[in-house]
């Protein structure tokens, strides 16, 4: 049997990104291992979650475990290196921007494994976000880029990536996202809290919004603001609510917290919602398909696809009220981005064999 592909992954996002490429290559006969490194632990991440959308479950879990962005790369690439001695495969399959990603790359570089990085060429181009410079390593090392959107060829071109590694294949993200809609519609799940006919779907992980005590306090009082006109459901991460009660949790008054959500829980939400207000790049994709308002608290995106073609856009905390405002009043016409169609992780697979047996 021929050496195997490796699919590194390391949350949640990651297996939203992989499950289909993973199937599709699964589909062409290839031999295949996942690698989950165990970067976020997500309890939602249970047999059920599995088989309800067909993700497969790893074949390695490495348990590297939470960290600073050092240690956590570190240790994954201890890992990773380790396993890769014992698995020797034919290539390394990388998803999106965490330390995982740039993890699996540089040790797969270093020993010589080509790399196809999956969700490549995105940019902020703000090097104070760890998530971009996880991009910008990631692709500098990869031989095979599978690109989401079109800016994404001038992104790369810019940086002296040679254009036949690139390959538009659309976002993977969204065949899982269809297939999640398609299951709620045999299977619905009721909300996990009790919702208004309109409510906003809050949520919030960056750590230059939650890290910093002053910029999150001000989106905290945003929110409170705006939770008196409408009702604003936030599913808050362990290490969130810490952050918001060490603030004084005086700036909470009206919105409603409830803990972490899986993703079929998520997503009920997500779709019922009148407007989603985000700092995550994920999110921002899946409202603009499911076109739902989205407001991203950032002062750029990597995504900006979802602004020209979508329902995104970019506020700071002083405008948060007013933006919502305006976009639960106004009409949206958002168009799906090209190949955002349910099929790109058929496209990924195929290019993944043709660019195999070019080695």
């Amino acid at each position: 049997m021929p050496s195997p592909i490796a699919h590194v992954v390391g949350a949640r996002p990651n297996f939203m990104k992989a499950a289909p490429v993973v199937r599709a290559c699964s589909d062409l006969g290839l031999n295949q291992q996942l690698i989950h490194t165990g970067q976020h632990y997500d309890a939602a991440l249970s047999t059920v979650f599995f088989d309800q959308l067909d993700l497969p479950e790893p074949d390695v879990y490495l348990e590297v475990g939470s960290g600073s962005h050092g240690r956590q790369t570190a240790a994954a690439m201890v890992a990773l290196e380790e396993q890769f001695e014992l698995l020797r495969p034919a290539a390394c399959v990388v998803y999106g921007d965490i330390n995982s990603t740039v993890a699996a790359a540089l040790v797969a570089s270093k020993m010589r494994i080509p790399i196809a990085h999956v969700e490549a060429g995105l940019r902020s181009f703000d090097r104070s976000m760890p998530e971009e410079v996880n991009r910008v390593l990631t692709d500098a090392v990869s031989d095979l880029l599978l690109i989401t959107s079109p800016e994404a060829y001038w992104n790369l071109g810019r940086e002296g990536v040679e254009s036949e590694k690139v390959k538009f294949v659309g976002n993977t993200m969204i065949d899982t996202l269809k297939r999640g809609l398609d299951y709620l519609d045999a299977h619905p799940v009721d909300p996990p809290v009790d919702v208004d006919s309109r409510f906003a779907l809050v949520t919030l992980h960056r750590p230059a919004n939650v890290d910093d005590p002053r910029r999150l306090k001000e989106i905290l009082h945003a929110l409170s603001g705006l939770a008196a006109e409408i009702q604003c459901v936030f599913p808050v991460h362990p290490r969130g609510r810490a952050a918001i009660e060490a603030s004084g949790g005086d700036e909470i008054s009206g919105l409603q917290l409830i803990d972490p959500q899986g993703y079929l829980e998520f997503l009920t939400l997500q779709k019922a919602s009148a407007l989603v207000i985000t700092d995550s790049g994920g999110i921002q994709e899946e409202a603009a398909v499911l076109g739902v308002p989205c407001l991203t608290v950032r002062p750029n995106t990597e995504r900006p696809i979802t602004i020209s073609m979508g329902t995104n856009q970019l506020v700071e905390p002083a405008d948060l009220i007013d933006a919502a405002r305006s976009a639960l009043t106004m009409e949206h016409s958002p168009s799906v981005p090209p190949l955002w169609d349910g099929s790109a992780g058929t496209r990924a697979g195929a290019a993944l064999a043709a660019w195999l047996t070019t080695m």
